[in-house]
């Protein structure tokens, strides 16, 4: 049986899920939540693709199998989000596009193939969610956003700044993404920042260096002192009414949370948390989102993808119109 030729979910001209009262959540093809594919639909809203890439790891590989990974974990997705009284795939069109193919074996040619396909996508889609992959795919991204918006307001949520200079002199990896994007000019100096950075670092020099490629620090310790909606309140004031991109490493929640993760940090955010923060967001004025780093050989139970698929949902949830 065909994809095409499962029973979907329809509200007007809008495709849907397949019906989960008819094929087993288990049956057919895993697109994220079951959703049908771009090739099915005429207009897309918002367009998920994956970039199985990662070539740009500094300790544990694997994030290049997340996307696949991630699909799998969110076949239990259903259609009404209460959390917000949202019903994602009725209010808009979501479509899985499948994934961006990018070289393993050169980085820079990876990130230019990322970002030519990251930019024809987004002329089909008004918005574009990624699931990664390792997090050296943000830079193409933010070049493929920048290009439509302008410099972009970045909330980054991550264990780790992502803002060093190299490592054994290569320029581009997964802990570099954002001074490179900083130098190019694509974010916005004025309303990016971290939330749930914690962890050792090389030296007190790496927080001054992040702050002058402009970027506010909200630690996973701030995070337990003031909760949630000190953090909500803390990127409210920073981002205000500024294009903004999420960026998501998902070693920001702590490993009890998300094991499938290649450098891993205690002390972090738990799912819970995270989520509170995302379902805020519903007023402001995302541009486009990634979630990275789930690399599944680490996952136990598909903890580490459920808690992405469910990241994922609540950032469409709060894309969807009211």
């Amino acid at each position: 049986m065909s994809d095409e030729s499962l029973p979907r979910l329809l509200t007007g001209d809008i495709v849907g899920q397949v019906d989960a009262t008819q094929v087993p959540r288990y049956a057919g093809l895993g697109t994220f939540a079951r959703l049908p594919f771009i090739d099915e639909v005429s207009d897309v809203d918002v367009a998920l693709v994956g970039i199985p890439f990662d070539t740009g790891v500094s300790y544990r590989p694997g994030a290049r199998f997340g996307p696949s990974h991630v699909r799998e974990s969110s076949r239990l997705l259903r259609p009404f989000n209460p959390a917000g009284s949202k019903s994602p795939f009725a209010s808009q069109q979501v479509a899985d596009a499948g994934d961006i193919a990018a070289n393993p074996f050169h980085i820079e040619e990876a990130i230019s193939q990322i970002e030519r396909g990251s930019r024809n996508l987004h002329e089909r889609a008004k918005r574009l969610i990624t699931i990664g992959g390792d997090h050296t795919i943000a830079l193409p991204l933010l070049r493929t956003m920048a290009a439509k918006h302008g410099p972009i307001s970045v909330v980054h949520f991550d264990a780790h700044l992502d803002t060093w200079d190299s490592y054994f002199g290569e320029d581009y990896t997964h802990g570099t993404p954002f001074r490179r994007a900083s130098e190019e000019g694509l974010i916005d100096k004025e309303g990016s920042m971290h939330v749930g950075i914690r962890g050792p670092l090389y030296s007190a020099k790496d927080l001054d260096q992040d702050k002058s490629l402009g970027f506010e620090i909200f630690s996973s310790i701030e995070f337990e002192d003031i909760g949630p909606q000190g953090a909500i309140d803390k990127i409210r004031a920073r981002v205000q009414n500024r294009p903004m991109y999420v960026s998501i490493d998902i070693d920001v929640l702590d490993p009890s949370h998300a094991p499938g993760t290649g450098t891993p940090e205690a002390g972090g955010l738990t799912s819970r948390e995270l989520l509170k923060v995302i379902r805020s967001f519903g007023d402001m004025n995302i541009v486009g989102a990634d979630v990275v780093e789930v690399a599944p050989a680490y996952d136990h139970a598909q903890m580490t993808g459920i808690a992405a698929s469910h990241v994922i949902y609540d950032l469409l949830s709060v894309m969807a119109p009211s």
